[in-house]
């Protein structure tokens, strides 16, 4: 059983910055990322922002050269920084964990960006 706690979110003017965590219990991993759901969309439409698998992160188009996905292994953290926060990355944003297809989400944390 994997816990996920998440912190981080807030309200940032477009153009700021935040940086959200999460907290892991476990050690094995398939995957673990961020995902977020925008408003009005539904569960199933979460979107994959960013991705470790293995040695390789993904990151969505719409993310990319803006947000960076790292790791604390000490501190059994994972963290996505946002830079250059736009009114469209507003939505509740989940950390994601997969231990052998079993996936694990995080309670959710609300990114609110005003314009």
């Amino acid at each position: 059983q994997v816990q996920l706690v998440e912190s981080g979110g807030g309200l940032v003017q477009a153009g700021g910055s935040l940086r959200l965590s999460c907290t892991f219990s476990g050690s094995i991993f398939t995957a673990m990322g961020w995902f977020r759901q925008a408003p009005g969309k539904q569960r199933e439409q979460r979107e994959s922002v960013a991705l470790i698998h293995g040695d390789s992160i993904n990151y969505s188009d719409s993310v990319k050269g803006r947000f960076t996905i790292s790791r604390d292994n000490a501190k059994k953290t994972v963290y996505l920084l946002m830079n250059g926060l736009k009114a469209e990355d507003t939505a509740v944003y989940y950390c994601y964990f997969n231990v052998l297809g079993k996936e694990y989400w995080g309670q959710g944390t609300q990114v609110t960006v005003s314009s």
